[in-house]
């Protein structure tokens, strides 16, 4: 980022940073969010070849882990029937998602529209939540896209913790979080039913 558009705050660890650079910088993050999202709902790499352990299948959700890498990557899938892409992400948001992610969502925000399809989510999360999410706030923007094929993407991740400090002053009591490349996918299928994917993938 260049010093013009930027200015760091050595007291407070923050960035200044203009809307326009914001919606530059969030705009190439969110690219390679929706690459690694779209990866991880590839259907056709689901026999035991796309490096996710099933863990569990619960109410028509199959929970998986990745095999490699950071050890707090996790997806679900499952099929909605009657159900289009353009219903349900309608819905589907980065507060939604937060919530699939742990219900014990305490406060979720709206920060900043940086455009229609691109904006700046605070999340927080209470005593009652998992572990990766007790007690911690996260700065996330949120950027829904829809593919070629129709395939309806909502990426979700951690803006850097300056840029987010200079947004969202934390506060001395909480805890900011890392979330990582995260989000929905919703695919298309023939009879009007959609297979959704979501990916969650924190740092601890």
């Amino acid at each position: 980022m260049s010093t013009s558009s930027a200015t760091t705050t050595a007291t407070s660890r923050s960035w200044s940073v203009s809307e326009d650079s914001l919606r530059r910088y969030v705009s190439y993050a969110s690219e390679s969010c929706i690459q690694e999202l779209l990866s991880a709902s590839d259907s056709s790499r689901a026999e035991g070849g796309d490096g996710w352990k099933v863990l569990a299948f619960e109410n028509g959700v199959e929970i998986s882990k990745r095999c490699s890498g950071s050890p707090h990557v996790f997806r679900g899938r499952w099929l909605l029937r009657s159900v289009s892409p353009q219903q349900f992400i309608t819905v589907a948001t980065a507060i939604d998602a937060a919530k699939q992610w742990d219900p014990d969502l305490v406060e979720a925000k709206y920060i900043k529209d940086l455009n229609d399809n691109l904006s700046i989510i605070r999340l927080r999360f209470g005593d009652a939540s998992k572990p990766l999410f007790k007690n911690r706030e996260f700065i996330v923007y949120e950027r829904r896209e829809t593919m070629d094929d129709g395939t309806l993407v909502v990426a979700v991740a951690s803006l850097p913790k300056e840029l987010a400090a200079g947004l969202q002053p934390k506060k001395n009591n909480s805890i900011r979080g890392l979330l990582l490349q995260s989000g929905w996918v919703v695919e298309k299928l023939e009879d009007d039913s959609c297979m959704v994917t979501y990916v969650v993938q924190i740092q601890s």
